[in-house]
């Protein structure tokens, strides 16, 4: 037995001490104490991995809007509110983006008509938007992966009231 490990005579299990030497255990353990062993560790907690399942599957939401609609459709997942949630907001994010291409497009063509830099300021105006996009994208799948229902301003109250 290492040096830092202890054996408890009260219930008969071995234990960590620090800056202790170990203690011999005894021949057997007391018959007054039951031998209890400790839980495995390669079995988590049913509860807390299916959190993770839940936080994972609600992340996948995001990846595209495709798995989203999977998730609303197929019955384990529709009747769980969180992963339902980031489906939906995931939904409405896909036709903001489309809308907002959309407005992007316009802004382009109409940036383009001014002589020198109109260029330079659509596609300058282009990046920050999808920079933008991008970042919101992150923090909603980082959000989701950590069990956290991040809402956003118009969409996820959509997505709260669906």
């Amino acid at each position: 037995m290492p040096d830092n490990v202890a054996f408890c005579p009260g219930c008969g299990l071995r234990m960590w001490v620090p800056g202790r030497d170990a203690v011999k255990p005894p021949a057997r353990p007391p018959a007054h104490a039951p031998v209890l062993t400790a839980p495995a560790a390669s079995h988590p907690d049913a509860s807390v991995s299916g959190q993770l399942k839940d936080n994972l599957i609600a992340a996948l939401a995001y990846v595209t809007f495709i798995p989203a609609i999977i998730f609303v459709l197929i019955q384990p997942f529709k009747g769980n509110r969180f992963v339902r949630f980031h489906s939906f907001q995931s939904i409405f994010l896909a036709v903001a983006t489309v809308v907002a291409a959309i407005a992007m497009r316009i802004l382009y063509s109409i940036l383009t008509l001014i002589p020198v830099i109109g260029y330079l300021l659509a596609w300058l105006t282009s990046a920050v938007v999808l920079l933008g996009w991008v970042i919101l994208w992150l923090v909603l799948l980082v959000k989701a992966l950590q069990g956290e229902p991040f809402r956003l301003p118009l969409i996820g109250s959509l997505a709260e009231k669906v």
